[in-house]
């Protein structure tokens, strides 16, 4: 027996890290959708991993670090690439196909410049290439502003983002009608709802689909501040499993799902996130962060846990959610009327900028802004024993 090597990029892009690949340097079978993929990618990773290490394999044991991406020239009019995203499970058989990564996309762009996937002529040696991404999990347009030098991606910079250790150079990402192609960017009709958690308790919520589908609740209704870190959150069994079933009532009431079983089968979607007004506290890095720094405090878990900083795709729900009047996080950032926010989350913050309008008896955002960056961190090829399904 022999492993397959497979080309592959690992990249960091935003505060997440994963495993690129160009869709036709994958073996046929997986090369479209299915088992075979699907088992190649969590070989890839290491999952499932019972010890919750991934000692075997790519991925970091962490819902920032267990991602993979697929991308091809894109087969959408008017675009450069289509981008695929799978989160990899850490635990179990799965990869959740039902959203994107809003951080990995900042990578997106520079793999595809370096790969081919953009025409030449729309890349200039020096300057800024505009990137048109098709991000085909949930069929929306992305444009990335990728830094150029001497005909190569310029990846380092001066540019810092909390939650990334060292400096690199500025991506700016912008998301194009962010909000639910296939439905209201409000799937309830409301921009709060109560939500009734059986065995839990009734919570204010705001269900918005913008980015990627997201539940916000008032942190102080969950006994919290929103200045919590990771570990007042992760090592607390009793709350994960509060919030899992905050997210599949939530989930149900979106539309997401059928029944509350099937919530288990979409750990990627929704989020769950809860918003506080500003507050001083030190972050993750030991980072000082006042109440002048930011407008708000955000506090979002993935796949289960807190997660370390922001998820790009919450980002864009929380830049939304803020630039709507009477939503709750607008409410946490003062209740006023505004076209950016800047929130705290556990390892510093992010400003994001949006700007909302009513029009045709629904709100709408034309797009939403945020920097980022980007780095390859290992090029060449992926090992993995051979696949049987």
């Amino acid at each position: 027996m022999k492993q397959i090597k497979i080309p592959a990029t690992y990249m960091r892009g935003g505060t997440s890290k994963g495993v690129f690949f160009s869709l036709t340097d994958l073996p046929e079978a997986a090369q479209v959708a299915g088992d075979v993929r699907d088992a190649l990618l969590l070989r890839v990773i290491g999952s499932p991993d019972p010890y919750g290490k991934h000692t075997d394999g790519m991925g970091g044991a962490t819902s920032s670090t267990s991602k993979t991406v697929i991308l091809a020239k894109s087969s959408k009019v008017d675009h450069d690439v289509d981008y695929l995203f799978g989160q990899v499970a850490i635990d179990k058989p799965f990869i959740d196909w039902s959203g994107n990564c809003g951080n990995l996309t900042a990578a997106v762009g520079a793999f595809a410049i370096s790969k081919g996937l953009v025409d030449s002529a729309k890349v200039p040696d020096n300057g800024i290439a505009v990137v048109k991404i098709w991000q085909a999990n949930i069929h929306k347009t992305i444009i990335a502003h990728v830094p150029m030098q001497d005909g190569e991606v310029l990846e380092l910079g001066d540019f810092e983002l909390d939650g990334v250790t060292f400096p690199a150079a500025e991506v700016v990402v912008e998301f194009v009608d962010p909000a639910d192609g296939e439905g209201a960017m409000f799937p309830t009709g409301n921009l709060v709802d109560q939500l009734d958690v059986e065995g839990v308790g009734s919570f204010e919520a705001t269900m918005i689909n913008a980015g990627i589908p997201t539940i916000f609740l008032n942190a102080k209704a969950l006994g919290y501040d929103g200045t919590e870190l990771q570990e007042a959150i992760n090592n607390d069994d009793a709350a994960l499993a509060k919030f899992e079933l905050i997210r599949a009532h939530g989930a149900l009431k979106m539309g997401l799902i059928d029944n509350l079983e099937q919530a288990a089968t979409r750990q990627h979607t929704p989020k769950v996130a809860f918003v506080a007004p500003p507050k001083a506290y030190h972050s993750s890095s030991g980072k000082a962060v006042s109440t002048h720094d930011v407008d708000l405090l955000v506090r979002a878990l993935s796949m289960g846990k807190l997660h370390h900083a922001m998820m790009g795709t919450a980002a864009v729900a929380i830049g939304t959610a803020a630039a709507i009047p009477g939503t709750l996080v607008n409410q946490a950032a003062g209740g006023i009327e505004r076209d950016s926010v800047r929130f705290g989350h556990p390892s510093g913050t992010l400003k994001v900028g949006a700007k909302a309008m009513f029009a045709d008896q629904q709100w709408q955002v034309e797009k939403v802004s945020m920097s980022r960056s980007a780095r390859v961190l290992m090029e060449g090829v992926v090992a993995v024993p051979p696949i049987h399904v």
